[in-house]
């Protein structure tokens, strides 16, 4: 790992964890459904009166897409870190320790763990808010940079694959003329 820069080692550190997350989650709603449920269900009874307003019909639909949130949660998690993982070992196998490299692989890196977090919070928050919608849009702080870095990572690995792929010659190489 020493030919490895150290913002592609601090990369991969990164979707490991965001691997981590996602799987340890699962493991952790496999074991423990009705913990979760029940906590989600706590944060909907502690929502002021107003929230609800006594309609159980909506509390039950909040909760059950919360629910859905924390599946999402370990979904991206192992499934954006994965891929990120594999774009980043992608460039330390090209030999690519330039900036758009490094600055590729921390971004997924990055993103791997951002993005799964943000459904995490957005499912326990939205009991408490009455809505799945507002806990979205009072978590966007994290849930844009987190996907924008995931895709801006994806695109500036393609493009540091294609630039190997197709390396410029300078004019005075003598190899490119005819």
């Amino acid at each position: 790992m020493r030919s490895i820069s150290v913002p592609l080692r601090l990369a991969v550190f990164l979707s490991l964890l965001g691997i981590l997350f996602g799987f340890g989650l699962g493991g952790l709603m496999g074991g423990m459904e009705d913990a979760f449920k029940a906590h989600l269900k706590a944060r909907a009874d502690s929502a002021p009166e107003s929230v609800y307003n006594g309609n159980q019909e909506q509390k039950d639909k909040v909760l059950a897409k919360s629910w859905n949130y924390v599946q999402r949660a370990h979904l991206h998690g192992g499934a954006i870190g994965t891929a990120a993982l594999a774009s980043i070992l992608a460039l330390a196998a090209l030999g690519r320790k330039g900036l758009l490299a490094n600055l590729s692989g921390l971004a997924f890196g990055i993103g791997s763990l951002a993005y799964p977090i943000f459904w995490l919070l957005a499912a326990n928050l939205a009991p408490r808010l009455g809505s799945t919608s507002a806990a979205k849009k009072a978590l966007e702080w994290i849930a844009v940079p987190g996907a924008g870095l995931t895709l801006a990572g994806l695109l500036g690995t393609l493009l540091v694959l294609f630039l190997s792929l197709f390396p410029r010659t300078s004019a005075s190489d003598d190899s490119a003329r005819p």
